[in-house]
């Protein structure tokens, strides 16, 4: 257990989610078992094994993510609630407790995932594991760095941003992260072989979220070879794939699919149609902060239904947003995302992430994501910029 959490303890710090050695964290083994010694310690010990969880983080969050969440805790006094994908499925909403009071934050977590304090940071529960805590953790930080975007710019266009905010907020951006100046060198297709495959899937996911273009687990990968679609599992992080790869026969006829990512409709119909072996998505901040603007917002008859119901014709630089949820019902990405396809190589999701093809390997793939990113975030600016 205790090399678990050391894992996850320096996966926080290479995520850029907080300083070295800032997070604590806490696990069930036949006892409470904790990575180092903290003032809380005892405190969070008897949160621990109050609540229903196996493994707990508590952290502060390192710039820009503790700026974005302290403004965001002024502006909302009980709950944060995001409305990007992940949160409206994962998360549901972010609650506040504004002073460090154990009987608080018990009652927030037995209700939520995870609890923001103000000044002191978020604790992050997993039901079983410290992986789990870890996603959720990453997860917050993601949705309230979304949402503060999201807010920043719909402020903007009703004139109501303040000199001291824009200045706060000029002076955070220079603390995040940019993408590193050279595309990674991906394997290069076309692939011969299962295990070639693998090896592609597995490159393309780590490479992914080292890139920045994804956070915690969510997103996946698939190739097509022969009559089947190799894919991420549900649930899996897309830098550790290499026992994850689900293959699944197109014609239907094993049952792999059901561990495969929740995506796997999507993907298969997307490949079915065009002529392409690879997907990749990923889920980059500015992508899903541009898909969630609107300037019709406050006037459509869909506002609240966006996700689902939006049906105004948008895009970023000729990149198609579509909406879509997870799945193949009435309103799943398996009908929404084969046809954003049709004449195009990349596609945004609303509030969800990206969607890109390669036609013979990843590497087509991997640049339409980053440049769909890139161009999101210079959109962004400009916009802002013109505004102010």
């Amino acid at each position: 257990m205790n090399q678990l959490i050391q894992k996850y303890a320096q996966k926080l710090y290479t995520s850029g989610l907080v300083c070295l050695d800032e997070a604590l964290i806490g696990a069930l083994d036949d006892e409470c078992v904790w990575n180092q010694s903290h003032d809380r310690l005892s405190d969070l010990t008897a949160i621990l094994s109050a609540l229903p969880v196996n493994a707990l983080i508590f952290a502060t969050p390192k710039a820009p993510y503790d700026t974005v969440i302290k403004s965001l805790a002024q502006t909302n006094t009980t709950v944060i609630c995001p409305q990007d994908t992940e949160t409206r499925t994962f998360l549901h909403e972010l609650p506040i407790v504004r002073r460090w009071d154990r009987s608080q934050l018990i009652n927030a977590l037995s209700r939520r995932k995870a609890v923001i304090i103000p000044g002191e940071g978020i604790i992050a529960t997993g039901a079983l594991t410290p992986e789990q805590a870890f996603v959720v953790f990453s997860s917050v930080c993601f949705a309230c760095f979304v949402a503060y975007f999201s807010e920043i710019f719909q402020k903007a266009v009703h004139g109501k941003v303040k000199h001291q905010e824009m200045d706060a907020f000029v002076a955070m951006m220079d603390t995040y992260p940019k993408q590193p100046d050279h595309l990674p060198a991906l394997k290069k297709g076309p692939f011969v072989s299962e295990a070639s495959v693998h090896e592609a899937i597995i490159d393309a996911g780590y490479h992914t979220v080292a890139y920045g273009l994804v956070d915690s687990y969510f997103g996946n990968v698939s190739y097509r070879f022969k009559d089947t679609l190799y894919i991420s599992q549900t649930a899996s992080s897309l830098d550790e794939l290499a026992a994850c790869i689900d293959p699944c026969p197109l014609d239907g006829s094993s049952c792999a699919a059901i561990t495969a990512s929740s995506e796997f409709s999507a993907h298969k119909h997307i490949v079915s149609e065009r002529n392409i072996q690879a997907v990749l998505h990923g889920h980059p901040k500015f992508s899903v902060i541009m898909s969630m603007i609107c300037a019709d917002r406050d006037h459509c008859k869909n506002n609240g239904r966006c996700h689902t119901h939006c049906s105004t014709h948008r895009s970023i630089d000729g990149i198609p947003i579509v909406c879509g949820e997870v799945g193949c019902g009435p309103y799943g990405l398996a009908h929404t995302l084969p046809e954003a396809f049709r004449n195009n190589d990349a596609a945004i999701v609303y509030g969800h992430g990206v969607f890109t093809l390669g036609e013979i390997d990843f590497i087509s793939a991997f640049c339409r994501l980053a440049e769909t990113e890139k161009k999101c975030q210079d959109v962004y600016f400009q916009h802002l910029k013109a505004m102010i």
